[in-house]
């Protein structure tokens, strides 16, 4: 089962209730769109469905014109569109590609074949939300690494760091706060040296 939103446009009511009755069989939450001027208000939306199966003739705006429309976009919005077509010939699928659609399926379709194919867009989109959610993190991560590299205020005695609001903070807090850190404490060499063993040194003198 799968939880992808799709939107189906198709201005043959139909087609697109076969296809939609198809794809919600299998999981997917369907929308429909029943031309190309209303599928493409609807893929503008900010809540826009990440995959959509366009017939390719539609009036208004068809199919290859809609893809030419997502692809012009930029990179921060990507759609994985599947054209829903009779046209097979070569030309016609060089056509359709060339346009910026990712994957075509034949009308009228074979329900395993269009399950198959909507089940791989639906992977290729949860891929790609998973690397944009992984690049946010990281230039979080970069941002925060990048605000510890900036000059900061540290008493000379007690170590302490002078945070933005002139609060005076212990470093692991300061660094915690800033950079999602935490600390295991230990000794350094020269510490342990200078500090705890004289300190273990002095206990062994009092057992019994």
């Amino acid at each position: 089962m799968h939880s992808c939103r799709i939107l189906v446009a198709d201005d043959d009511v139909v087609a697109r209730t076969v296809v939609g009755a198809i794809l919600r069989k299998q999981g997917f939450e369907i929308e429909v769109a029943a031309d190309g001027v209303a599928a493409w208000e609807r893929l503008q939306a900010p809540d826009a469905p990440p995959l959509v199966v366009l017939d390719w003739m539609m009036p208004g705006l068809d199919g290859t014109e809609i893809c030419r429309r997502l692809r012009t976009r930029g990179a921060e919005r990507t759609t994985y569109v599947i054209l829903l077509t009779a046209r097979t010939a070569s030309d016609d699928v060089v056509t359709g590609l060339e346009a910026g659609a990712d994957d075509f399926v034949s009308k009228p379709p074979n329900e395993k074949e269009l399950v198959a194919r909507v089940s791989v867009g639906a992977r290729v989109v949860a891929l790609q939300q998973a690397l944009a959610d992984r690049v946010r993190s990281l230039e979080e991560a970069l941002a925060n690494v990048k605000q510890l590299q900036k000059l900061l205020p540290i008493c000379s005695y007690c170590k302490r760091i002078r945070d933005d609001k002139n609060y005076w903070q212990q470093v692991e807090s300061y660094i915690g706060d800033h950079a999602g850190v935490q600390f295991s404490h230990s000794f350094c060499p020269e510490c342990y040296a200078r500090y705890v063993q004289p300190q273990l040194d002095e206990l062994d003198r009092y057992k019994p």
